[in-house]
């Protein structure tokens, strides 16, 4: 079903907002209740406590009552941990759904500059990644990145850099259902965020896949056999059949068959530590999105990945997740101790983490794969959901490259946006120029995400976008390398150097701003000349940016070049910008008056 249909069966899609308002305070409410019933649990654990200590002060010395008593009570009192275990599960995920909606609230109020930034996948190589402010602070990432898991996060940045141009029906259709399920997209990032994360996802799979067991056959059989005989002789010691020495005998002896693979066992413990809390919650997210149908082609696909098995997915990682939990309460003394006497505990726990590990290593990695896109595409829900305004490109295959209506960038308060509409055709180069600060660069950046956005399968901050695909390659903020001993002009011939490789083997639409900027005026208008007839001859499609009014007679002898500009006028002894994209060719500078006037020069 399309969004339309969506938001006129709940308004509230239309005004994010408000919905987020009311999640928020029905989860702190929520949250209220289960603060009340820790409250009641933590009180009977502590009484239950007491009467342990009370039950065995007055049964001390009458060893046989003592010891059914007190595996009576601590059978009530795990019983109650258990259950207070899972209050505060219940506990820290609608704290996350509070925190989750409190976010949001604050990036519809343009304040995201606490979130991940992305710096780490910042690339200076990449196709346009640095000029157009992809990822670090204030950037398009920032702004939109969701992700609770680092595996997801990888996927989403790996969306936004992919420069691909397939299957953008199919991506859209995606995006547009996701963002309709803004509720079980906050559940499915409520339980991400609590996995703690002491190892990757990837290195998790690798242990996985390098694990060697060394449990031997039979050891399963061999435990219930063990564990047999050791209730067998408890329950003829309690009848009074044989004295108490055979017992502690046999406890020893139980204790001897662990402790031949004891210092395996603890290697093997502390590493499952460290990936336990990641099988607790993913059993939890695959879960998550098995009990969601979808419609969409490639949501469809992924999901089918974890259902179409004689098992559901789930329940298999959720079994091992047990094993795991099982094993961690061997650092508990009752059970390191009296469990593995009577019941070589460990043996049969690690037999069953091995046989588990055999028989599903192999379906891990596919497993973490469709959680870990499913992460990423909640982000991308996410911003559609918030954007109810922005609108989905419609993908053609005319000579139009784009046709964007009253386009701006996604950054920008849509109360203060200044709204600009750009028509451009194959093979077709627009050369703008402007006073400084009039708005080139915004409107390069603004027509470049239009771009990676259309081909991720967002919507768009315009009225109406008409969009044949086409990858993107930009060059607009090179840097020296002091490092590289590398010169600001050399930097810059490697990057148009770049571009003019990639350009031979796929079609391109280029943004420049300010070919040439590190050589001499005279250089730079000579070559920026001949780049751009190179660039037009090459059948790419783009937009160049300049200071340099001599490169706009390019379009008296080149069909493919139009000059269009971004004015500025000073009046009363001030400087107006109208941040309006006309055409034609700037006549205004202004930096002779901003060094005049902020007291540079006389």
């Amino acid at each position: 079903m399309s969004k339309e249909y969506y938001i006129n069966a709940y308004p509230l899609m239309n005004n994010p907002s408000q919905f987020y308002k009311d999640q928020k305070s029905k989860h702190q409410e929520a949250l209220a209740i289960i603060k009340r019933q820790l409250n009641v649990s933590s009180t009977i654990r502590l009484l239950l406590f007491f009467g342990i200590v009370g039950s065995v002060y007055v049964t001390f010395g009458l060893w046989k009552v003592m010891t059914g008593v007190l595996l009576t009570e601590i059978a009530v009192f795990v019983f109650f941990v258990v259950r207070h275990g899972k209050l505060v599960y219940k506990r820290d995920l609608l704290k996350a759904l509070v925190s989750i909606n409190e976010t949001e609230l604050k990036v519809l109020d343009r304040d995201f500059y606490d979130l991940p930034s992305g710096e780490e996948y910042h690339d200076p190589i990449h196709f346009y990644s640095q000029d157009i402010d992809l990822f670090g602070r204030g950037s398009f990432f920032q702004y939109m990145n969701r992700t609770a898991l680092e595996s997801g996060s990888d996927v989403l940045a790996n969306i936004v850099k992919a420069n691909e141009i397939t299957d953008i029906p199919a991506k859209q259709k995606a995006i547009e259902e996701i963002s309709t399920f803004p509720e079980w997209r906050q559940q499915f990032s409520a339980i991400a965020s609590l996995v703690k994360t002491e190892m990757p996802a990837t290195s998790v799979i690798q242990w996985l896949q390098e694990y060697k067991s060394f449990i031997p056959r039979g050891t399963k059989m061999g435990s219930w056999i063990f564990s047999g005989i050791s209730l067998a002789t408890l329950a003829l010691y309690f009848l009074g059949f044989i004295h108490g020495g055979i017992v502690i005998g046999w406890f020893v002896i139980g204790l001897a068959i662990v402790g031949r693979f004891l210092k395996k066992i603890n290697m093997l413990s502390a590493h499952i530590g460290k990936i336990q809390s990641t099988f607790d919650q993913y059993h939890k997210l695959l879960a998550k999105i098995e009990e969601q149908t979808f419609e969409s082609d490639l949501l469809k696909e992924k999901r089918n990945y974890i259902i179409n098995t004689s098992q559901k997915a789930s329940g298999v990682l959720h079994a091992f997740s047990k094993h795991l939990d099982a094993l961690d309460q061997r650092n508990n003394v009752l059970v390191g101790i009296i469990a593995n006497g009577f019941f070589i505990r460990d043996l049969a726990i690690v037999s069953q983490v091995e046989t588990w590990i055999k028989q599903h290593k192999d379906d891990v990695a596919i497993w973490f794969e469709v959680i870990a896109f499913f992460d990423a595409y909640n982000s991308l829900g996410n911003y559609d959901f918030n954007h109810p305004l922005h609108h989905y490109p419609e993908i053609t295959d005319t000579q139009v490259t784009l046709k964007a209506t009253q386009a701006a960038h996604p950054l920008l308060d849509p109360a203060k946006a200044i709204l600009n509409d750009i028509t451009i055709h194959k093979e077709q180069f627009f050369i703008i120029t402007g006073a400084n600060m009039a708005g080139k660069s915004t409107f390069l950046r603004t027509v470049a995400l239009q771009i990676v956005m259309g081909n991720i399968g967002l919507p768009v901050y315009a009225v109406k976008t008409e969009y044949s695909p086409i990858k993107l390659i930009t060059s607009m903020r090179t840097t020296d390398s002091l490092t590289d001993d590398e010169s600001y002009f050399f930097s810059e011939l490697k990057r148009l150097k770049f571009i003019v490789d990639e350009i031979k083997n796929d079609r391109y639409f280029i943004i420049l701003d300010e070919i040439l900027k590190g050589t001499n005026s005279t250089d730079k208008a000579i070559g920026s000349r001949k780049f751009v007839d190179k660039l037009v001859h090459s059948k790419s499609t783009g937009i160049i940016a300049t200071h340099d009014l001599s490169l706009c007679e390019a379009s008296q002898d080149l069909t493919q070049v139009q000059n269009y500009f971004f004015d500025a006028r000073i009046e009363d002894d001030e400087l107006y910008f109208d941040y309006t994209f006309k055409e034609g060719i700037c006549q205004n500078m202004n930096a002779s008056f901003l060094l005049k006037k902020m007291e540079i020069v006389d």
